[in-house]
């Protein structure tokens, strides 16, 4: 029940990472590198859904586009960290429950 409960809770968690990888492999890839960050914003975008949830991630990825303008200066911006690490994430990027959290 419990684990039910739980791959309910991370569906839209997970949809909207099938989403960004399949933005990833297919548009991606027509603009070049061009992003003045690293990691690129979509990397940054999967990395903040998969780490912190569908709304702190939207909030961290528009905060991170504002910021993706052509006299920006760029360089490193990973995702922070969250406190606690509840789930975990397969070799896809989806995200499950950590091992003893069922």
């Amino acid at each position: 029940m419990r684990a039910t409960l739980m791959w309910i809770l991370l569906l839209p968690r997970n949809i909207l990472v099938l989403l960004l990888r399949a933005y990833r492999a297919v548009i991606s890839p027509l603009y070049g590198d061009v992003c003045r960050y690293y990691p690129s914003c979509s990397a940054y975008s999967l990395g903040a859904m998969q780490e912190h949830g569908v709304v702190v991630g939207t909030a961290l990825t528009a905060r991170r586009l504002a910021r993706c303008h052509p006299w920006a200066e760029g360089g490193i911006d990973d995702v922070p960290t969250s406190r606690r690490q509840r789930y975990r994430t397969t070799r896809f990027g989806f995200v499950v429950a950590a091992p003893g959290k069922d």
